[in-house]
């Protein structure tokens, strides 16, 4: 049986291109897999949060985990900093790591030049995010995981910290592979449909967010960019607007690009954005409802506190077969 991990960071509200390109792609694995799927906030610490509102955002997507079809009686549900093992871990993969090979990073390299522009600091969190992540990782002997390919240079570097450490301390960890989805959808910017929909846009009308209500998502769809040809068709280099809305369209609803168009043939975009929009109030109405009942709940609660559970004790284990090959035992 496969052995699966992935988290998602508590750093703001997630997208509809979240939940496309990532939450909605960890539910099958369930069935079929030994999973954990975590909060990861100790990696949102890299840069600056507020505390109340990690603490907020920590919680709130534990409970949206759920409301998508976690099912905490098949997968365990749990917050990285409530298992010690991760931050441990992550110290012994910060010093099995070359610090030319972290600074190499292409997503490290872009978020310091982001950060230094605002802060006027680098974090050095940031720098040492690819090892904490190696540690998430391995803890669990993981044999999957599921990311985006913005995130192949990342999973590169937890195989080889992973063999590295091997070769030098004895066999303690499965070398764990990357799981893209085939065919997912990458959800672009409602107003911007070259850049990826992001949850810190600064342009509120360029993504929808899975806590928007109704009648947001009826004013964002109606105000997404389209163009003057008026004819719904798949074409990301000549209408990359109307391709980003089919590219929503096709994932919610499962039809080809090629049926959508027959579809929409003659009708032009009105209808088609209305058709879209309960396309997506639909997918997302049962979540919210889900939702809101988990959040301020005991079952909550309830939910994280076996999860962590369950969580210490995979990764105590994998923790303590890596201490006592490194030595750091009395």
């Amino acid at each position: 049986m496969d052995v699966i991990f992935s988290g998602i960071q508590p750093s703001g509200s997630l997208t509809l291109g979240n939940y496309l390109g990532a939450l909605r792609n960890f539910i099958p694995f369930q069935e079929k897999a030994e999973c954990y799927y975590c909060i990861v906030n100790q990696h949102a610490i890299t840069v600056p949060q507020e505390a109340a509102l990690l603490h907020e955002r920590t919680r709130n997507l534990a409970a949206l985990y759920i409301a998508c079809g976690m099912d905490p009686k098949k997968a365990t549900i749990f917050v990285q900093s409530e298992v010690p093992e991760h931050a441990l871990l992550g110290w012994m993969m910060i010093c099995t790591s070359y610090v030319g090979e972290m600074e190499r990073m292409t997503q490290y390299k872009s978020k310091a030049r982001k950060e230094e522009a605002k802060e006027g600091f680098i974090p050095l969190g940031l720098m040492t995010y690819p090892p904490l992540m190696a540690a998430d990782i391995l803890l669990y002997q993981t044999t999957l995981v599921p990311v985006g390919e913005d995130q192949t240079q990342h999973m590169e570097i937890t195989r080889d910290l992973a063999e590295r450490f091997n070769r030098k301390y004895g066999e303690v960890f499965t070398l764990p592979k990357m799981w893209a989805p085939q065919g997912g959808a990458r959800v672009m910017s409602l107003q911007d449909p070259s850049s990826k929909m992001s949850k810190s846009d600064d342009n509120e009308w360029a993504t929808i967010h899975m806590l928007d209500d109704t009648d947001t998502i009826v004013k964002k769809i109606k105000r997404a960019v389209t163009d003057s040809l008026g004819h719904v068709h798949y074409d990301k280099e000549t209408q990359p607007g109307v391709s980003n809305l089919m590219s929503i369209y096709a994932a919610l609803s499962g039809k080809s690009y090629e049926d959508i168009e027959r579809d929409y043939e003659g009708k032009g975009y009105g209808i088609f954005k209305k058709d879209l929009t309960d396309l997506i109030v639909g997918e997302m109405a049962p979540i919210l409802e889900r939702y809101h009942e988990l959040t301020g709940s005991p079952e909550l609660d309830r939910i994280l506190d076996e999860g962590r559970e369950k969580a210490e004790a995979k990764a105590h284990a994998t923790y303590t077969r890596a201490i006592h090959a490194m030595g750091l035992y009395r």
